[in-house]
């Protein structure tokens, strides 16, 4: 599978597919918050999910975490041996970072079906020009470069792309939302988008959600933050009843569009509406505690929880959509100050990559 010519894989393209976040897992890739970064008004607050998320990923497979310097990861390390977390599963990797948010400054890896990988690395825009990103754009080539991969094949694409916009069934099916992709390229019609996608991510299918947004969210309504694929053509999607919140009227429209979707085979996907937290306000300001924002690991699912009354409500419809997995909750109050929460600081790597 390898090319002695340029020591990278060769990949069978005619196979090569956008795993499913439920298939197995070599590990999950995080960027620890430190002083420099927006965290740093709330770093300890942050820094006890960031801990317990360790504790969690760790206690199912290796974590892989980037560090902006020495003194960072022993301040890290510090800290996870304070909180007893398996430092033995646990890679560092010094790189610089603008931000946190792997999903979306991560690689996208898509596998053949002979074990070779191809990190897809798009551009990363910080969420369409909002914030700075040329450490994170170049976060992917670094980690080639530091043997993160091994010889993972590592292709560069000029096209805006974050991963928290684009959900996949493993089976060449992506759903995405139109409210952030017109943002990113608002010269491209969807059609264009469509055949982009198809190809750049080898897939069969794209199915658009035109509805769902979530007042303090600024990726423009990132799928993972509102609908997910679940094994079994089931999709869970965070969804509110309470008639006088001002997402109603969109959440119960984005509702209706899952509930018209089709699978391959004709057929309605079965759906789990997710429980809506009550109104979490930091000086004024609305944060996004999505539920759907949850993270699939080998044999888990680790699950956001604010500290509501919902979170436990939640956390059995996520493990009644994923059987035989073990749920975990994981404190992400800290983190929708910034207006993301677990998945969004995660980026989980095919098993055989890493």
């Amino acid at each position: 599978m390898t090319d002695p010519s340029c020591g990278k894989q060769k990949v069978d393209y005619a196979t090569l597919r956008l795993p499913a976040e439920w298939e197995p897992q070599a590990a999950v890739l995080i960027a620890w918050p430190h002083a420099d970064t927006d965290w740093a008004e709330r770093l300890a607050a942050v820094e006890t999910t960031y801990v317990a998320l360790a504790a969690a990923v760790t206690r199912f497979q290796p974590l892989i975490i980037v560090v902006a310097d020495a003194a960072l990861q022993a301040r890290v390390e510090a800290q996870l041996h304070r909180a007893e977390v398996d430092l033995g599963r646990i890679r560092f990797v010094e790189l610089p970072y603008d931000d946190t948010w792997l999903r979306d400054s991560g690689p996208i890896t898509l596998k053949d079906d002979h074990e070779g990988f191809q990190l897809t690395d798009f551009r990363f825009t910080g969420w369409g020009g909002k914030f700075g990103a040329e450490q994170d754009d170049a976060l992917i080539a670094g980690l080639v470069d530091a043997g993160v991969f091994g010889h993972a094949a590592h292709k560069r694409i000029d096209w805006a792309l974050e991963g928290g916009g684009i959900e996949s069934d493993g089976a060449g099916t992506v759903l995405t939302t139109w409210r952030c992709l017109v943002q990113r390229h608002p010269e491209q019609s969807r059609e264009e988008m469509s055949a982009i996608l198809r190809d750049s991510l080898h897939a069969a299918r794209v199915l658009w959600l035109d509805y769902g947004y979530l007042e303090g969210d600024d990726t423009d309504a990132h799928i993972d933050t509102l609908a997910r694929f679940a094994p079994g053509e089931r999709i869970v999607f965070q969804a509110c009843d309470d008639s006088s919140d001002p997402h109603h009227d969109e959440l119960q429209r984005m509702g209706a569009e899952l509930a018209a979707l089709r699978t391959v085979d004709g057929r309605p996907y079965e759906l789990y509406p997710l429980p809506w937290a009550k109104p979490i306000l930091d000086e004024g300001r609305r944060l996004a505690a999505s539920y759907a924002n949850y993270l699939i690991v080998n044999g888990a699912v680790l699950v956001p929880a604010y500290g509501d009354p919902a979170d436990d409500e939640a956390a059995r419809i996520i493990g009644t959509a994923h059987p035989g997995r073990e749920i975990v909750q994981v404190p992400c109050r800290p983190l929708i100050w910034q207006n993301g929460s677990l998945h969004c600081i995660t980026m989980q790597l095919p098993a055989g990559l890493a």
